[in-house]
């Protein structure tokens, strides 16, 4: 695609905002910008388009992982992430929200602009043509800051990473595979942006490729598209497909599955629905934002009931397979490198759970690496003995500040 002149925006914005009253606010504002934009010329439209895809098109080349646009909070500028740190695009001239308002808007269909009025918020995916049968997919996060649009996307990354580089032991390996797991509860967690929708990618990928069966993606958006290999392999996007992840669960159930994926376990019916279906014997899959194992287990526990607490304690301590915590780390070559904290549900950890004394997990993560368990100040720590971060980063990225000054100031020999 041929680079846009982005001063164009404004002559093409012009007629619209010549159209708004004055007097416009809210939500009132925006209706009216989504009539005024259904009813513009099919040109007007492409042309406005071209100018967003060309802030993608940018995005790529400089190797950007998001982008920000629209709102007062973006202060007229494209703001993109490049290797963890957020930097804005020289522009000729500052945007004005009413322009990015009608660039966004212009972005989206009738019927997700209704759900975005009505939420305040719509995730979506999008996509791009970057050449001859190629094309780059988006996940758009559109939402208001102070009465105007503001919009995230991420790049998805359309390379499947292989399975080895994710760097896990063998026991890690066939507790992720239904090949010899057939059934069972496994989380992969951390922060946004913590890459944990390209591990599990990389997951259904390594499935896809190994076993004969069908898998379930139910997610919000629908990221990365798998293509059937040795599987039957099915995309359901939250909101278009189905209409929430609680009920694409319930769903998949009479579609025949072998593994079920949850994009997000975000509520507690969700993550109650997970356990449920996993209790009845499919191999699941799913995220949270937690940045530890014992995290991801208490969140689990604490969303839940007082009353419930119990039942649900005894079922997890029955499901759960493993749970990967992983964390992207500036590395000293100005990129990221991968830190992860692995959790293996033996019997000790099942009886942890069981019993409540999840605090009891540390200490088997920290002592379990010949079955492939290990804390993030573990993997930290193996990170700067090879030289790929700096001990300010192994202690800055840490869950446990203290274990963490305890390894650095061990001598390897």
């Amino acid at each position: 695609m041929a680079a846009i002149d982005i001063t164009k925006i404004s002559g093409l914005t012009k007629p619209i905002i010549e159209r708004i009253p004055k007097t416009a606010r809210g939500i009132d504002l925006h209706r009216r910008i989504g009539d005024l934009i259904e009813d513009s010329d099919i040109s007007l439209r492409v042309d406005l388009k071209e100018i967003l895809d060309s802030f993608l098109v940018n995005m790529i080349k400089i190797n950007a992982s998001d982008i920000d646009i629209g709102g007062p909070g973006c202060a007229g500028k494209v703001w993109y992430r490049v290797f963890g740190d957020k930097s804005p695009l020289k522009l000729p001239k500052p945007l004005s929200v009413l322009e990015t308002d009608i660039l966004l808007h212009n972005a989206i269909l009738e019927s997700q602009r209704e759900h975005l009025i009505e939420g305040k918020n719509l995730d979506f995916s999008y996509s791009i043509n970057i050449g001859k049968d190629r094309v780059q997919r988006f996940r758009a996060d559109m939402y208001f800051d102070l009465d105007h649009l503001g919009l995230n996307m991420r790049k998805i990354d359309n390379t499947i990473r292989p399975f080895k580089t994710l760097g896990v032991h063998a026991e890690v390996a066939k507790a992720v595979s239904l090949k010899y797991f057939k059934y069972g509860l496994s989380l992969i967690t951390g922060i946004t942006g913590s890459g944990k929708s390209s591990t599990l990618d990389t997951i259904i990928d390594a499935n896809n490729r190994t076993v004969d069966a069908h898998i379930v993606i139910i997610a919000s958006p629908v990221e990365l598209i798998h293509d059937p290999i040795r599987c039957v392999v099915r995309h359901r996007e939250v909101g278009s497909d189905v209409t929430s992840f609680k009920d694409g669960a319930i769903q998949a159930l009479r579609q025949d599955p072998d593994i079920i994926v949850i994009g997000e376990l975000r509520d507690p019916e969700t993550i109650m629905t997970a356990l449920e279906i996993t209790d009845s014997g499919h191999k699941t899959f799913g995220t949270l934002h937690t940045s530890s194992a014992m995290e991801s287990i208490e969140r689990i526990l604490g969303e839940m009931p007082t009353e419930e607490q119990n039942r649900v304690r005894s079922r997890l301590a029955d499901v759960l397979t493993c749970v990967v915590s992983q964390k992207l780390v500036p590395s000293l070559d100005g990129k990221r490198v991968l830190a992860k904290e692995v959790l293996l549900a033996n019997a000790s950890v099942r009886a942890a759970i069981r019993n409540n004394n999840i605090g009891e997990i540390y200490q088997m993560l920290m002592e379990g690496r010949d079955r492939g368990m290990n804390t993030m100040e573990q993997d930290l720590k193996r990170l700067y003995d090879e030289g790929k971060i700096s001990k300010d980063s192994a202690l800055n990225y840490a869950n446990n500040k203290s274990k963490m000054l305890q390894l650095l100031s061990e001598v390897t020999y």
